[in-house]
């Protein structure tokens, strides 16, 4: 018994770093300089030796995330980007506007890493017992640097996708997923019954909707054009309003009251939105009212702000009453704070339900030059419902 499990350990090795035909790979870097030029390039990195308890994935997927885009380009103005460099390793260079510079100040000299989630095979592996059970399996991994061809990363963090899985199924089983799954635990956490989401077309949002229809949560989606209403209303939203149309807030208001959502989940961030979900909220509890407060209703509205797609001050009316909080909310800060067997939960419902409740779908795939040409960063950088890039590199 003992020859055969060596044997298959054996084959899994040599399966493995069969696919590795060097000791160097490209790694994806981005650097914003004193004077305010953006660089990203391709560098050669060296395949790292793995820990004890290490392995070494071949990274075979990585989704572009917004957070990704965030810190991929800074504040960069597009409008100065060039590419130079080889087909093989580009050099992407922009400048940032000189009154973004200040926000760049953290990071202004460091040749940086991107990429947060990925997948791919696991082909080397340390002398623990459990990285070596990880040998030629397929796992989901995060923790940054996954815009490279190779990572290496503790055997803990590594998250074994079922046999089929491919790395494009698996490559986004954290970011979207635990946030999903982060924010309808943020509900149930602090006693509400019903949430109020203000991307809905979006992949996170999308997979919300799935989440809360499979589990029979109550769910208001904000989105901002009429096919985007259409598109969740086919994956059987019940709840869609649109923040474009000139009755939004009287359909905000009839949705808040048919669902009893006090809590809100906001991506945009800026303007005038959460300010007019407080006050819709508002409105409903108040028709319920049986006597008159003139500081408002004591039901607690919330709105929590995950995402900076309006960069401008937040609005808010003085007709919320005084029972409301608009705060900031990040997953995996969040995911700190919660009962560990409640995480364990989670990601055994991503695995179980990866391409079904949590699946992501791409528009197009690219390798890690082809990520740096003007016509591929064109498309991601401005993110828009429906499209979603994948790194395969």
């Amino acid at each position: 018994m003992n020859q055969v499990n060596t044997s298959t350990q054996a084959e899994k090795q040599a399966k493995a770093t069969g696919l590795m035909n060097t000791n160097t790979g490209l790694e994806l870097r981005s650097l914003i300089k004193s004077n305010g030029e953006l660089e990203i390039s391709l560098i050669d990195v060296a395949i790292p030796e793995p820990k004890a308890n290490e392995v070494v994935v071949r990274i075979e997927a990585s989704p572009l995330n917004p957070s990704d885009i965030g810190l991929l380009f800074g504040a960069a103005d597009v409008n100065t980007f060039k590419v130079a460099g080889t087909p093989q390793q580009p050099i992407l260079t922009g400048h940032v506007p000189p009154q973004f510079m200040p926000a760049m100040a953290g990071r202004l000299g460091q040749s940086l890493p991107v990429g947060n989630e990925g997948a791919g095979c696991v082909v080397r592996a340390g002398s623990s017992v459990q990285a070596q059970k990880l040998m030629g399996k397929m796992v989901a991994i995060l923790g940054g640097a996954m815009y490279a061809q190779y990572r290496a990363i503790d055997a803990n963090e590594c998250l074994v996708l079922a046999e089929g899985t491919t790395a494009a199924q698996g490559a986004s089983s954290y970011i979207n997923p635990l946030t999903a799954l982060g924010m309808v635990q943020t509900m149930r956490q602090e006693g509400h019954t019903a949430l109020v989401h203000t991307v809905g077309a979006s992949n996170l949002g999308q997979m919300l909707n799935r989440i809360c229809l499979k589990d029979g949560i109550g769910l208001v989606n904000i989105v901002r054009k009429q096919e985007q209403v259409d598109l969740l209303l086919s994956q059987g939203a019940v709840h869609v309003c649109n923040a474009s149309a000139p009755d939004f807030l009287d359909e905000l208001t009839i949705a808040l009251e048919a669902t009893g959502a006090t809590l809100a989940f906001d991506a945009i961030g800026g303007g005038k939105l959460a300010g007019q979900i407080l006050q819709c909220m508002e409105k409903v509890i108040n028709s319920k009212a049986t006597e008159y407060s003139r500081y408002g209703s004591n039901v607690h509205k919330q709105v929590y702000i995950y995402g900076g797609l309006d960069l401008n001050p937040i609005e808010l009316p003085r007709n919320i009453g005084m029972t409301w909080g608009v705060g900031g909310w990040l997953v995996f800060p969040f995911l700190k704070t919660i009962d560990p067997v409640i995480l364990q939960k989670m990601y055994a419902r991503v695995i179980s339900e990866l391409t079904t409740t949590f699946a992501s779908h791409y528009t197009q795939e690219v390798s890690l030059a082809q990520a740096l040409s003007l016509e591929a960063v064109a498309l991601y950088k401005q993110p828009v419902t429906n499209t979603k890039f994948l790194i395969t590199p």
